[in-house]
C-alpha cells in the first residue's frame, strides 16, 4: 500500500515566533520540514540567542531560499551569502543576518528530530 502524505505550512504541526522570526514545522515521522521567515534586520545573535544561549547557532541547516538574502558568518570567520534560488548547507557554529529589504523565506529539512532550533517556552 502506498504511503502518500500531504501537509500545508498554513496549518503546521508546530510553530514558533521569536522576535522577527516565524517558523512553521511539519512532521513526517522522524523527518521535519520547516518554513522559515526572517524579517529584515534579523540576526541570530539578537533574535534567537536570548532564547537558546551560546555564542553561536549550534544547529545545522540544510535548505533552500526562495526570497531575501542572508549573510552567514561561521565561527572561523568564513562568510557566505544565501539568496533566492540558492540551496544551502550550514554547519553548527555560525551567526546569520538578513541583509535584504525583504523577508528571507527558506525551507529546511532534517531527520534529527529538531525544528529550526531548540526553543525555551
Amino acid at each position: 500500500m502506498a504511503n502518500l502524505v500531504r501537509k500545508s505550512f498554513d496549518n503546521p504541526d508546530d510553530s514558533v515566533t521569536p522576535d522577527k522570526t516565524s517558523v512553521a514545522t511539519l512532521e513526517f515521522g522522524s523527518v521535519k520540514a520547516n518554513r522559515i521567515t526572517l524579517q529584515p534586520g534579523w540576526m541570530w545573535s539578537e533574535c534567537i540567542k536570548p532564547h537558546v544561549g551560546g555564542e553561536s547557532c549550534q544547529a545545522g541547516h540544510l535548505g533552500t531560499c526562495i526570497q531575501g538574502t542572508m549573510r552567514v558568518t561561521h565561527d572561523d570567520g568564513t562568510e557566505m551569502i544565501v539568496k533566492a534560488g540558492d540551496a544551502y548547507s550550514i554547519s553548527p557554529g555560525h551567526d546569520g543576518e538578513i541583509i535584504s529589504d525583504e523577508p528571507f523565506i527558506g525551507y529546511e529539512f532534517n531527520n534529527q528530530g529538531k525544528s529550526f532550533a531548540v526553543w525555551d517556552s
